[in-house]
């Protein structure tokens, strides 16, 4: 005979709802897509591993109430937490596509069973003693460990193993005595609301959720002020926890309805303060608010409050009420900020309007507080929208200014810097660095600290327009062996030119003092003696032949203001038949590095002394009598 013992029970759903939500919150959103970056998954490869996580976890929330095979709840159960503890430890492998987007259907399926046979049951684990704040604890202890800063800055194989290990420790718990399936009891009138209205707002507000969550882990200024640090963490943590209380005090207190309405006020206000990455600090205190008020009564409606006669109901509507909410909605929300970037205010309108308009005209009648909470959030929504978009409209910027937004947008600054250090080579390479004074009046700096490329805070000094259009399109093709990849997405509107415009834009005060340094620099001595004419050629092919073959035609001749000359013929207009072989060869050398200003010819101001040296080497030996041109 099964033990009655409440508090035994009780912890055991708490234990197992946090260990669900860091599953789903640390290895499904973050560890198993920082393991794909790092096994090389992307492009349409990713895009068909992620539909294979959503399609395994709406199929499986759809048929785990219709399962016969495994009858007993918590069977169910340990399967759903052994597949998603496999999937965890089957991600550390070296896999490739293929099995990522198995490995992806088995994490949505894993997820799918666990989380529709817990709250289907949840009362077994919870029992009749205050279950509905059992819930809210479980939830906001979820969402604090997965803000605990050690845990959350992890590498992805740690994140992964320590969820694996999570879901295994939940298979023990489940091994507990737990209290017997009780009778369903009609639900008390707060709670009695048509299903398919409570679906409508779920659905809304994991949209909304998803597609900010999305945003922010997307953007590095908005990350920053979020996710970075571990103030910023241990404050996630702390009010996700307290939300998740309030939410169950206000369930009790005021209903459903009022939860939702007030988690999509919190949702509503952040999104629109996301547009303006100045007042992301507001944003960090909403959002979390707003995704623990929901995600409470996300556990709790269909395990304690949805209006069902039998257990078999109530594993139909929460199969329904994951499938479309949880999953499709999630799926749309990050679908929304992968391709426009930003929540635009009238879908935040439209999410109040399907929270307000879905009930009966009767319950809105008895439900006047909510429908006037509703309304003022609207009211205050649009309100805020005219202030923060009162002077950033579109149409008011200039090209440079939509540019740097499409930069920061784009997570340039992922790969480039715009600081040139003083007392460095990046002097020689990029220019004079800029006073710190002028770097701090930005909104937002865009120093950056980490170069996967070059510094472009004079950029727009050192690269043409035409070259930069052409490197957006194809980077290897005019740089080398450059790992860019391409943006030519950018100018199927209007976004690549004013991106173009944004780096021409990008010179620095110190430009003729620099253009000075590079008349007067050449290669070390040392290099200069050990110079290779051969190694000269291998050199020429690999960082000059984009533009010049072999026999010095470019290959974007209708492009270039002047063509590069034949380097078998001539003219040299920058070459000079009073100069002997030395300085020509130094000429040579600084063309090479710096490029030809007032032309489309970029410098090479990254290879080493030694290289220019042997390619400045194997040009001197094939222009052999320059023609004295000024």
């Amino acid at each position: 005979m099964l033990r009655d013992d409440g508090r035994v029970s009780g912890w055991q759903g708490v234990s197992l709802v946090a260990i669900t939500y860091v599953y789903f919150l640390i290895f499904a959103q973050f560890a198993f897509l920082k393991r794909l970056a790092s096994l090389g998954v992307a492009g349409s490869h990713l895009t068909a591993v992620m539909a294979a996580m959503a399609v395994g976890g709406i199929l499986f929330s759809l048929l785990t109430p219709r399962l016969s095979i495994w009858p007993s709840p918590s069977l169910r159960l340990r399967i759903g937490l052994c597949v998603s503890a496999s999937a965890a430890f089957l991600s550390l492998l070296p896999i490739g596509p293929v099995a990522c987007i198995v490995l992806s259907f088995l994490i949505g399926a894993g997820l799918g069973l666990l989380t529709v046979t817990l709250v289907t049951h949840l009362r077994c684990w919870m029992g009749n003693r205050n279950p509905l704040l059992l819930a809210g604890l479980g939830t906001g202890v979820g969402y604090l460990v997965c803000n605990i800063p050690a845990f959350f800055n992890a590498s992805a194989e740690v994140q992964a193993t320590t969820a694996g290990l999570l879901c295994l420790a939940g298979v023990g718990v489940t091994f507990l005595p737990m209290q017997p399936q009780p009778e369903e009891t009609p639900a008390t009138p707060q709670t009695n609301y048509s299903f398919l209205c409570v679906l409508a707002c779920f659905t809304a507000l994991v949209w909304l959720d998803s597609a900010a969550f999305f945003i922010i882990q997307k953007t590095p200024e908005l990350k920053a002020g979020t996710w970075e640090g571990s103030m910023h963490l241990s404050a996630n943590g702390a009010l996700h926890l307290l939300a998740a209380l309030a939410s169950v005090w206000l369930l009790r207190r005021r209903g459903l309805m009022f939860v939702l309405s007030a988690s999509f006020l919190a949702l509503g206000v952040a999104c629109l303060l996301l547009l303006d990455p100045h007042r992301i600090a507001l944003a960090s205190i909403f959002y979390p608010i707003g995704v623990s008020l929901y995600s409470v009564a996300l556990v709790a409606y269909p395990a304690l409050l949805a209006p069902v006669t039998s257990a078999a109901e109530r594993g139909r509507q929460a199969g329904w009420l994951y499938a479309i909410a949880g999953w499709s909605g999630s799926a749309m929300g990050i679908g929304m900020g992968q391709h426009l970037g930003s929540i635009p205010p009238l879908f935040v309108l439209a999410s109040g309007a399907v929270i307000l308009l879905s009930w009966p005209h009767s319950i809105v009648q008895q439900h006047k507080r909510e429908v006037t909470l509703t309304l003022a959030m609207l009211l205050t929504a649009f309100g805020l929208n005219c202030i923060l978009t009162a002077n950033d409209s579109p149409l008011q910027l200039t090209p440079v200014e939509r540019g740097r937004q499409v930069y920061i947008s784009e997570g340039c600054i992922n790969c480039h810097t715009q600081y040139i250090r003083p007392n460095s080579p990046d002097i020689l390479m990029w220019g004079l660095p800029e006073p710190l004074q002028a770097l701090r009046h930005e909104r937002p700096p865009l120093i950056g600290n980490r170069r996967q490329g070059p510094d472009l805070s004079q950029v727009g000094g050192r690269r043409s327009p035409l070259w930069l259009k052409l490197h957006f399109y194809n980077p290897p093709e005019v740089s080398g062996a450059s790992i860019m990849p391409s943006y030519a997405f950018l100018f199927r509107d209007q976004r690549g030119d004013d991106l173009v415009s944004y780096l021409e834009s990008l010179h620095g005060s110190g430009l003729p003092q620099h253009r000075s340094e590079e008349e007067n620099w050449h290669p070390s001595p040392s290099a200069v003696a050990s110079a290779n004419d051969r190694d000269g050629e291998r050199l020429f092919h690999r960082s000059c032949a984009t533009c010049h073959d072999a026999n010095g035609e470019t290959r974007w001749a209708d492009h270039f203001k002047r063509l590069p000359p034949d380097l078998t013929v001539g003219p040299y207009l920058h070459l000079s038949l009073a100069e002997d072989l030395a300085q020509r060869r130094n000429r040579i050398a600084r063309i090479v590095k710096f490029g030809v200003h007032g032309t489309d010819m970029p410098g090479h101001e990254y290879l080493p002394d030694n290289e220019i040296a042997s390619i400045s080497l194997w040009l001197s030996q094939q222009i052999r009598q320059p023609n004295h041109n000024p």
